[in-house]
């Protein structure tokens, strides 16, 4: 009797072992990852295009450029009023608007050249028109300018110094080079007066017409450009 239970026992025994080592699919631990085995394939995106830098004319006049007297050649001096009330804000921004830049942009494309002028503070009042001669505010000293007609820009009232007498503005070349505005000057900054000249040679020894606009920047300053007609 012991000799025939034994291998019956045994073989129970060998067959309750390769039940315990064999496992099913549903609960199956997962196999280890190979280290040669490649990651999920991935595909990132492009870096986004490189936004090229605006130019100088479309950062003075991005956002709310509105004309504020249409192509003609003034008569008489065309005024632009705005009620600024000193003083505007405490320092640093001054008692009084503050020019800030000045930039040049000619487009042969629209038949016009620009000078724009930005203010940190409101936008002052301005007058511009054609005159004999530039002068100097207070002193009324000649300023000279190429070309042979000039145009007044003055703003008022605004500053283009700081406390300390130093200017604020960041300004091109004086000589601007373009078929019709040739150059610009400063013509003064007295007690709450900014005066500039604009040097001119129209085609035909005349007058070109002339634009005013203005626009606001994303940063709050304030911009009046002066349009020149090309031809």
């Amino acid at each position: 009797m012991t000799l025939r239970r034994v291998p019956l026992l045994a073989g129970l025994v060998v067959l309750l072992a390769a039940a315990c080592t064999t496992t099913g699919p549903d609960d199956a631990d997962p196999a280890p990852p190979s280290p040669t085995a490649a990651a999920p394939a991935t595909t990132a995106a492009p870096p986004p295009a490189a936004t090229p830098p605006a130019s100088a004319d479309a950062a003075a006049t991005s956002g709310t450029w509105r004309r504020t007297w249409g192509w003609a050649v003034p008569a008489t001096p065309a005024q632009v009023t705005h009620a600024v009330r000193a003083p505007v804000t405490p320092n640093p921004a001054g008692p009084l608007p503050v020019l800030v830049a000045v930039q040049v942009a000619d487009h042969p494309e629209e038949d016009y050249s620009r000078i724009t002028f930005a203010f940190r503070g409101p936008t002052p009042s301005y007058r511009v028109g054609y005159v004999p001669q530039v002068v100097t505010e207070g002193r009324g000293a000649p300023v000279e300018l190429p070309g042979t007609a000039y145009l007044s820009v003055r703003f008022s009232p605004a500053q283009g110094h700081d406390a300390r007498g130093g200017g604020t503005a960041d300004l091109p070349p004086a000589a601007i080079g373009y078929p019709t505005l040739l150059g610009w000057a400063a013509a003064g900054d007295f007690e709450g007066h900014l005066s500039f000249g604009l040097g001119l040679r129209p085609p035909d020894g005349g007058r070109v017409p002339v634009r005013l606009g203005e626009s606001t920047r994303p940063d709050g300053t304030h911009v009046v450009s002066v349009d020149v007609r090309r031809g």
